[in-house]
Order: structure tokens, then C-alpha cells, then sequence
């Protein structure tokens, strides 16, 4: 087996696993907890099994606006994303500001009901905040301009105060398995 072949059965086989791409938008947090002398220069980092993205850094604010799409590679909609808040250090290793877990068995779900035609704004699901997740306040997931879209409002473990609001939005790839 050449290499060329090699890597063309290794992308396949990743294809064949591939369910769709799920982009993150790392809106902004709320008062993050302070890291430096009176301010912080946070970013965020999001894993799921072996994958990890991060935003850029925003520069002493605490109440930080990033704005900004990640997309994961989902192969298992039913493992957990781990998102965490860094401050950013120069000359040390970046503190760490807390961390939430979610996952996104009912956007999942909701993705498989296979919606067409709703009015934008119509909610297919609400998720209520428990202690087996880090919401904040309730979750809608909504059908927003023929795309299933879901807020969410994490608030930080692992530290004094935080919140960070992202907001989910699935992208079927043609050669997937899909849901």
C-alpha cells in the first residue's frame, strides 16, 4: 500500500465515523475572576475526545468579548465538551479560570426531528439547568432562520465567579454518516 492510498483509507475511515461538524460560538464571559493584578487576559479552550481549539486572547478584561466560531469534528454526540477559561501569562504558565461541562445529547435530538418550515424563533426544546451540567438558567434550543441554534449560559467550576455564553450550531457535511 502506497502512502498516498494509506492516507486515503485513514481520511474514509475518519469520514465513516464523522456524524457532522458542530460550531461553537464562544460569544463572551461574565465576570471572570481576576488572574493578574487587576484585570485578567483570558481565552478559552474547548476539547472533545482527542480534539482541543482555542480563542484568541483578549487583552484585561474580565468581561470579555471573543465573538468567535470553533468547530469540532463529532463522531459521538453523546461525549462531553469540556470548555475552560486560561489567563494568559507572558513569563508563566497561563492560570486557569474555571472550567464547565456540557453535552449535546438533547441539540442532538433535536437535530434528528428533521424540522423544516417552522417559523424563526419557534423553541423545539428548553433544558433546564441541574447539577448534571453547568447551565446557568434555562437552555433553549430554536429553530432561527432554517438552522437549529442553542444558547447557552455556562456558569465556571473550579473558581470563585464566571460565566461564559456560547451558542451551538450544527453543520451536516455531505460524506458524513450524519445523524
Amino acid at each position: 500500500m502506497t502512502d498516498s492510498s494509506a492516507a486515503r483509507g485513514r481520511s474514509s475511515s475518519q469520514m465513516d465515523n464523522l456524524v457532522g461538524l458542530l460550531r461553537i460560538r464562544v460569544k463572551r464571559g461574565v465576570n471572570l475572576a481576576v488572574r493578574d493584578v487587576c484585570s485578567s487576559d483570558p481565552y478559552v479552550v474547548i476539547k472533545m475526545a482527542k480534539q482541543k481549539l482555542k480563542t484568541s486572547v483578549i487583552k484585561k478584561d474580565v468581561n470579555p468579548e471573543w465573538n468567535e466560531d470553533l468547530t469540532l469534528s463529532v463522531t459521538d454526540p453523546n461525549l462531553p465538551i469540556n470548555l475552560t477559561v486560561y489567563d494568559h501569562d507572558t513569563f508563566t504558565k497561563d492560570d486557569k479560570m474555571g472550567d464547565a461541562e456540557f453535552y449535546i445529547k438533547d441539540y442532538v435530538d433535536a437535530l434528528r426531528m428533521n424540522l423544516k418550515d417552522l417559523p424563526s424563533g419557534t423553541i423545539i426544546r428548553t433544558v433546564q439547568p441541574s447539577r448534571q451540567n453547568c447551565l446557568v438558567e434555562e437552555s433553549c434550543i430554536t429553530w432561527n432562520e432554517g438552522k437549529l441554534v442553542q444558547d447557552l449560559c455556562l456558569r465556571l467550576r473550579n473558581v470563585e465567579c464566571g460565566e461564559v455564553e456560547i451558542q451551538l450550531q450544527w453543520i451536516d457535511l455531505p460524506g458524513s454518516k450524519g445523524l
